[in-house]
């Protein structure tokens, strides 16, 4: 990640795209579960999925090399949630094997881009 990247606002970091896209995702497949899941699993899904983005973004608002890190910390623990939830929704037959695949390989994309946000974070900090 180049410090130009990390200039151009948090829109403009890759891990966030991903992360903006893997939301996407998992809010549409919400669309389809049950109605008895739209306060449970639902709810659940779409507040950790926000919470990734949300993270990122405030980490980057804080100017702070130290605090930034810590928010992707909560947002690499909001994207563990989504797992665990999106493994849920597949045993309960909400998705298919198939979908949880996909989306498993969104998660780790998402998951070694934040690892590396968090390494370049690391270095500036180390560097300052």
């Amino acid at each position: 990640m180049s410090d130009q990247e990390y200039a151009g606002g948090f829109q403009g970091l890759h891990v966030w795209k991903e992360a903006r896209l893997f939301r996407e995702a998992i809010s549409d497949i919400c669309k389809t579960f049950p109605k008895e899941e739209q306060f449970r699993l639902v709810d659940q899904l779409k507040r950790a999925s926000r919470s990734i983005t949300a993270n990122i973004a405030e980490g980057y608002g804080r100017y702070h090399y130290q605090e930034n890190i810590q928010f992707c910390r909560q947002a690499r623990g909001s994207l563990m949630e989504c797992l665990d939830h999106l493994i849920c929704a597949a045993d309960e037959s909400y998705i298919s094997k198939e979908q949880l695949t996909t989306l498993e390989k969104d998660y780790q994309k998402i998951l070694k881009l934040l690892n590396g946000y968090i390494s370049f974070l690391r270095d500036k900090k180390s560097n300052t």
